[in-house]
């Protein structure tokens, strides 16, 4: 009765010694050698994993930092102070590149914008976009209002009103997870700086703008014959700021017959 007990035991446990044995030597051999300077990294950022440095997490860009595949002031939520702390680590000067913040191409209200039907729905706009084309406003361009930037933003810095996206830009950190989720792909990272932008998206011109809101860009190019700076320009039936052109002098914003481009 022991022998049958003692010896698959020992069986067991000699088989057990062997597979360590042979792992031990495996995790020697393909062992991966990791940069220490990666950890310290690690620790100088966020932590938000929000992917608004274009990499996976905080992890990864941590990795791409080290490794010299990526500048180290991608960091839109850590900005100055984790670019420099970074800079220390890698034992350069690392400049903080210019804040941004979202900005909701659509002033398309329930009050501007004109609807096809009234929606009972899944309040979501990729669902709702799935299921009913373009959605229930007028505009198929316009914000569908439904809040699915809202659920991706972990900031608490954008919010619907009124039909449509309005971010705070206090509260924006420019990490871009909410643009990455909106189906229309009508919110942009622009710099935080920047005050002048165009608040449309439509690609419809003239009359057919008017028709479904009256706040759209209709294509008209006033704004680019007027600004000083050669800043704007009328692509696709919708106005274009070249932000590094642009100097927020507002003539564009006095100029534009729709008040489609705002000044805030």
């Amino acid at each position: 009765m022991i022998k049958e007990i003692l010896w698959p035991a020992i069986s067991l446990g000699g088989l057990g010694l062997i597979f360590g044995i042979i792992l031990g030597a495996a995790s020697k051999k393909f062992k991966i050698e990791v940069d220490e300077r990666v950890p310290l990294v690690r620790e100088k950022l966020p932590g938000a994993n929000c992917g608004g440095c274009g990499f996976a997490g905080c992890d990864a860009y941590a990795e791409a930092i080290v490794s010299g595949k990526a500048p180290a002031n991608l960091c839109n939520i850590g900005g100055e102070k984790a670019a420099k702390a970074i800079g220390e680590v890698l034992g350069v000067e690392v400049k903080a590149a210019d804040p941004v913040v979202a900005f909701v191409k659509c002033q398309g209200t329930c009050v501007k914008s004109k609807s096809k039907y009234d929606y009972h729905g899944l309040k979501s706009c990729h669902d709702v976009l799935t299921l009913a084309d373009v959605g229930p406003k007028a505009c198929e361009y316009g914000c569908t209002g439904f809040g699915d930037c809202v659920k991706q933003c972990q900031f608490n810095a954008i919010s619907v009103v009124d039909g449509i996206a309005v971010v705070d830009n206090e509260l924006c950190t420019g990490c871009g997870s909410c643009a990455a989720a909106c189906p229309k792909g009508i919110i942009e990272l622009v710099p935080k700086k920047q005050s002048v932008k165009v608040a449309c998206s439509s690609k419809d011109k003239g009359m057919d703008v008017k028709k479904v809101c009256t706040s759209g860009c209709i294509g008209c190019g006033i704004c680019a014959k007027n600004c000083p700076n050669q800043a704007i320009t009328v692509e696709d039936n919708i106005a274009h700021i070249d932000y590094s052109k642009c100097t927020n002098c507002g003539i564009c914003v006095s100029k534009c017959p729709v008040k489609a481009i705002i000044n805030k």
